[in-house]
C-alpha cells in the first residue's frame, strides 16, 4: 500500500467515535483506497524492485469501481484524468459519504483472481460464537491483507459489530445499532444503500441481522476461511437457548465493551 502514490478525492471517514483513535499506516492507506474515485500509480517497477502491477492487482481487488491511472511521458508526470473526477457533479456526494460511514456496508468482492490477489465474500444468518469466534482467527486471517464487514455477535444481540483488518492489525468496534421494523426515525437516518440491503436481507424475526466479511489476500482459500468461520456459528441447540442464553455467551472480544 505504501508504493500507491496519490489517492484522488478520498473521504474523511468518521462514526461518531472519538476523533484521536489512533489508526494504523495499512488501516489508514486501505480506507484511501477503498474511498478513493482514482488511484495513481507510476512505472511498473520501483526502485526496490516490488512490481507495481502487484500493488494495481490489490488495491483493484479492495476498490474495483476506481479509476486506475499510471502516469505517461518520459518523467512520468503527465497523465489525464476524466472531467467527472476533476470537477465531479455536486449530485449523490452526500449520499454517496453517508455510505462510507455505514457500519452495515455494501460488499466489495471481486470473483476474478489477478496476480495471486483474490477476494472471498463471507455472509451468514445466525450469530456467532463469540468464544469460537476468538479461537478461529488465527487460521481466518492467514494470508489476509485487507478484510471489512460487520458482524452479528451473541454476546451483543442489539449491536453492529464492526470488523476491519489492515496487515496483522484486527479492529472489532460496537458501532451503532440493527435496524428495527416500524423505527421509521432509524431508517430515515442512515444512507438509501442501507435501506436497500436491509430490505433485501430482511428477515421476520430477525430484521437485518446477519455476518458479512469481504477478506482480500494471497491466494486466500475460500473453503478454508468459510468453514472456519461456518464453525464458530451458533448452533441450533445453542439458538435454541433462546435470547438470555445466547447473550450470556462469554465474550473474549468485546468484553469491557471496547475492541481487542
Amino acid at each position: 500500500m505504501a508504493d500507491i502514490d496519490c489517492v484522488h478525492r478520498t473521504v474523511h471517514l468518521w462514526n461518531g467515535s472519538s476523533r484521536n483513535d489512533p489508526l494504523t499506516p495499512a488501516e489508514i492507506a486501505a480506507r484511501q483506497i477503498e474511498a478513493a474515485h482514482a488511484l495513481v500509480f507510476p512505472g511498473q517497477v520501483s526502485n526496490d524492485g516490488h512490481r507495481r502491477d502487484d500493488v494495481a492487482a490489490l488495491a483493484s481487488q479492495l476498490n474495483s469501481d476506481a479509476l486506475l491511472v499510471r502516469p505517461t511521458g518520459p518523467d512520468e508526470t503527465e497523465m489525464e484524468l476524466p472531467p467527472s473526477l476533476i470537477q465531479p457533479a455536486a449530485c449523490g456526494i452526500a449520499d454517496e459519504w453517508r455510505a462510507q460511514l455505514e457500519p452495515v456496508t455494501v460488499p466489495r468482492s471481486r470473483r476474478d483472481s489477478d496476480h495471486g490477489v483474490n477476494s472471498v465474500l463471507w455472509r451468514a444468518r445466525r450469530p456467532l460464537h463469540p468464544e469460537r469466534l476468538a479461537d478461529a482467527l488465527g487460521t481466518v486471517m492467514c494470508g489476509v491483507v485487507r478484510s471489512r464487514g460487520h458482524l452479528w455477535l451473541s454476546s451483543r444481540p442489539d449491536s453492529v459489530v464492526t470488523w476491519r483488518s489492515a496487515g496483522p492489525h484486527l479492529e472489532l468496534r460496537e458501532a451503532g445499532s440493527w435496524l428495527k421494523a416500524g423505527a421509521q426515525h432509524a431508517w430515515d437516518a442512515v444512507s438509501p444503500q442501507r435501506r436497500t440491503l436491509a430490505s433485501w436481507f430482511w428477515h421476520d424475526y430477525y430484521g437485518e441481522r446477519r455476518n458479512e466479511i469481504t477478506f482480500t489476500g494471497i491466494d486466500l482459500d475460500a473453503q478454508r476461511i468459510r468453514s472456519t468461520l461456518a464453525a464458530a456459528l451458533l448452533t441450533d441447540a445453542e439458538l435454541s437457548l433462546g435470547r438470555d442464553g445466547r447473550t450470556s455467551t462469554p465474550d473474549p472480544l468485546l468484553s469491557d465493551g471496547d475492541p481487542p
